[in-house]
């Protein structure tokens, strides 16, 4: 049975080298007031401050997925990479992982190997490398 493509943005399917850091949050002062009704998701702290190298294997202007050692859910990261001439540093958060690699068979029972890692939704990212983003992901799409 082929596989239904449910994620909403194009993506660019890509191999490229991936520096990620788990850099927490910082910390946050409100007005009393205000504090006594706030609530916030807090970043995953056990692995603040590891750098991990990676592959990046997608990329779309919302997110990526980087195959390597999973960081925990929840864990607030900065991404430095280099995409053609577009040096990219983003911050995000890891909203999935895969825990170790796995198959699965694709249309004709064609397996597919996918690698362990974790998906990451942007925060923060300039306008003009989401922008720039964007038109790669058309153009490989035939969009463009």
């Amino acid at each position: 049975m082929g596989m239904v493509e449910h994620r909403r943005a194009l993506r660019l399917a890509l191999n490229l080298p991936i520096t990620v850091e788990s850099i927490g949050q910082p910390e946050l002062t409100l007005h009393p007031r205000i504090e006594r009704v706030y609530q916030r998701v807090h970043a995953a702290e056990e692995r603040r401050g590891h750098r991990l190298t990676g592959v990046l294997r997608d990329l779309s202007t919302n997110g990526a997925f980087v195959a390597c050692e999973p960081l925990p859910l929840l864990s607030r990261v900065i991404m430095r990479f280099t995409l053609g001439e577009l040096r990219i540093e983003a911050i995000g958060w890891t909203l999935w992982r895969r825990l170790e690699d796995c198959e699965i068979a694709r249309a004709l029972g064609v397996p597919v190997s996918l690698p362990r890692g974790f998906g990451v939704l942007f925060e923060a990212i300039p306008m003009e490398t989401r922008l720039r983003i964007d038109e790669m992901v058309k153009q490989a799409a035939g969009l463009a």
